[in-house]
Order: C-alpha cells, then sequence, then structure tokens
C-alpha cells in the first residue's frame, strides 16, 4: 500500500506543522490508487465508502508496466467519484449513496451530484458553483419533488436537513443533532476555508504521519487524513460518524 512507502521517510517527524492546503488538495486529486474506506459511528460498523479521482481511473486503463503519457491529468481533469452505504443511529432506512465532484484547472471545486436511495425513495442534488445555486429532487413513493435552494440557505443546517430526509422518513437530523439555527455568514459564497497540518495517525499499533486536513461545514467539523501520495485515511465526521481505510482497521 502506498501508506507503507513513507514511513522510514516520515515516520520520525513531529506533528503540528502547518502545510499549504492546496498541496494536500493537488495530492488527493491526482491520486494514483483509490481509497476504499470502512464507516463507523461511535465505533459501530455502519458502512462503506469508495472513492477515486479521475487520475486513478485514467491509470487504471493503461497497460501494466507502461508509464503514464505526458499530459495525462491534464487530459482527465480533476474529478473525485464516491459510492458506498451507510446507516447512522436509529434511523431505519439503509442509505446507497453515489456521486462526483467536478473541479476547475486551478482545483477549486466546479460542480457536484449526489444521489441518496433509501428503501426505494431517492434524493439527488446537483450544484453548479457559477450558478450558487443547490438543485433538489425528492422522489418518495411515486412522486417527485423539486426544489431550489440559493447558497445562503445553506447557513440553516437544520431545516435544509429536516428538507433533505424528512420525506425518506426516520430520525436521521436528530441522530447527528445538528441545531437549528446554525449561522456561518458568507461560508457558503466563499467556500470551506481549509487548514492543513502534518499528523500522525496510527497504522496498527504504529503511528505514522500524514497530512490533516481541517474545515467546517454547515457550521459542522470535518477532519481528513491523507497520505503522502493522496490516499484518503481517515474521515471524522459530525455525529461520531467516521470512515477508516480498510487496511487501518477498526474506528
Amino acid at each position: 500500500m502506498n501508506t507503507l512507502l513513507w514511513r522510514e521517510e516520515y515516520g520520525s517527524r513531529g506533528s503540528g506543522i502547518s502545510l499549504p492546503a492546496e498541496l494536500v488538495w493537488r495530492k488527493i486529486l491526482t491520486a494514483p490508487d483509490s481509497s476504499s474506506l470502512t464507516v463507523y459511528q461511535r465505533g459501530k460498523k455502519t458502512g462503506f465508502c469508495q472513492l477515486a479521482t479521475s487520475v486513478e481511473q485514467a491509470m487504471s486503463a493503461l497497460e501494466e508496466g507502461k508509464p503514464p503519457p505526458e499530459g495525462m491529468v491534464r487530459q482527465a481533469g480533476y474529478q473525485i467519484r464516491f459510492d458506498g452505504n451507510v446507516s447512522v443511529g436509529e434511523f431505519t432506512n439503509r442509505f446507497a449513496f453515489n456521486g462526483r465532484v467536478q473541479f476547475s484547472a486551478g482545483r477549486a471545486w466546479r460542480e457536484l451530484h449526489l444521489k441518496l436511495s433509501a428503501h426505494g425513495n431517492t434524493v439527488e442534488i446537483h450544484s453548479v458553483a457559477t450558478n450558487r445555486t443547490v438543485h433538489l429532487k425528492i422522489t418518495a413513493a411515486g412522486t417527485a419533488i423539486e426544489r431550489e435552494f440559493t447558497f445562503a440557505d445553506l447557513q440553516n443546517p437544520g431545516t435544509l436537513l429536516q428538507k433533505v430526509a424528512g420525506d425518506l422518513g426516520g430520525g436521521l437530523p436528530e441522530t447527528l443533532d445538528w441545531s437549528s439555527p446554525l449561522q456561518t455568514p458568507g461560508a457558503p459564497e466563499a467556500g470551506p476555508r481549509w487548514e492543513a497540518h502534518l499528523d500522525r495517525l496510527m497504522m496498527g499499533h504504529e503511528p505514522v504521519s500524514a497530512y490533516r486536513l481541517e474545515t467546517r461545514v454547515l457550521d459542522q467539523p470535518l477532519v481528513v487524513f491523507v497520505s503522502p501520495l493522496g490516499e484518503i485515511l481517515r474521515v471524522d465526521l459530525p455525529g461520531g460518524v467516521t470512515a477508516v481505510l480498510d487496511q487501518l482497521g477498526g474506528a
């Protein structure tokens, strides 16, 4: 696994060193390997998620042993695809999800597609950064409901989550404990502001160095640990939800 390759070089260094977040994002968006993660909530296994970049997909199509062509990253573009399924807390239905995020040549996000499915019902989310809107389509019991939100609407996550999850039933909003209202003035328009540091993460019984990305989305903390080659090692989400690379073991 790629994360094993840098133990010798980085394993003895201290943590807490600040890094440009752009450096870490460039590694994520050009990662040559996909990341297969197991999802836990408060230590209990609840699902899985797999992430792959457009660069990884382009490299997988190459003949074994053949070097990548010049300009392959530019031709492949910057894109992250993800899919998986998860159950959260007391929510009665298991969610299946898939989607993709597209980025500009400067690695700023440009477009998001996300689909959630549970018990025959679906939620589809489509957002284009230049439009500053989010289009929501909910299909339940054979009936489709479509709504449009501005980025300013996203400052109230409790209300938004209630609209997204309410038609699917269950108690997901209460499970995640996202109070309403929560205010993050200007955050949706400006995009999340990431901070990056060098940190240490346990691999089995051994700590190794990793990049740590931190931000807040809808006024909730989001932490991502990344290998030197861009592989996602661990993601910490609100509500005690954690996604951990399969090779790292349990949360």
